[in-house]
């Protein structure tokens, strides 16, 4: 069961009681603030996970809201609003809103995209607290099992993974077939000799824009392979 906090700042209360029964049924926790200023108290108190504004609410409206909790929180913060224009909603998001949802709207559909932005924010959370080998583009989060290009993460195998993770720390040595095979696979392998240059190959599909032109991973015929560009640690 999720233990997520979701704050619901909205002055509907048929709609703020619709979304927490759909919140609670997924096992969310959930407090509903009616107007817009003790729902900013609440939240900057409580600090819920995400936090679902309307707009048109009494004594401060979500505009302001919004751009005050951007002032001391990085949380997720979904807009719910019968406003519809594109105005409104390009001022929402530049003053920090992660989302907007329209009125009326899908309850099943705004719960599957609370979940995709706690999802992301807890990434981005394990992203700050763990060792990030920063190659520019690419950046390789060593704990957390996941590479990026230019923020995309790139799906990979947790082999595939381990092998680039030791290229990387390796960065600027030559290192053999063997060096490579104790270190993902362990001193007691007794499999395929083609195993490194077949992982090695689909590392190059997902990460080289030419593979055929390697930027990051060069081939050293007859002794291994190196992995080019030194790295910050993040």
């Amino acid at each position: 069961m999720s233990q997520e906090l979701i704050h619901i700042i909205e002055d509907e209360n048929e709609i703020a009681l619709l979304i927490r029964d759909y919140l609670e049924d997924d096992g969310f926790q959930v407090m509903i603030s009616t107007d817009g200023q003790s729902g900013l108290e609440k939240t900057i108190e409580k600090k819920p996970d995400l936090v679902i504004l309307d707009l048109m609410l009494p004594k401060i409206d979500g505009f302001e809201v919004c751009r005050n909790l951007r002032k001391d929180l990085d949380i997720p913060v979904i807009i719910l609003s019968s406003k519809s224009s594109d105005m409104d909603k390009v001022l929402a998001l530049g003053i920090g809103a992660d989302d907007y949802v329209t009125k009326p709207f899908s309850p099943v559909v705004l719960l599957a995209r609370v979940k995709a932005h706690l999802r992301r924010a807890s990434k981005q959370l394990k992203a700050v607290n763990e060792d990030v080998l920063n190659f520019g583009e690419l950046k390789i989060y060593t704990e957390s099992y996941s590479v990026t290009i230019d923020d995309v993460e790139i799906a990979m195998t947790n082999k595939e993974f381990e092998l680039l993770k030791y290229l990387a720390q390796n960065a600027g040595r030559v290192v053999s077939k063997d060096q490579i095979i104790n270190a993902v696979w362990g001193n007691n392998y007794f499999g395929d000799d083609n195993t490194v240059p077949v992982h090695m190959y689909k590392i190059r599909e997902k990460i080289e824009k030419i593979p055929s032109k390697p930027k990051y991973i060069q081939t050293v015929w007859g002794i291994g392979y190196k992995f080019i560009g030194g790295a910050s640690h993040e």
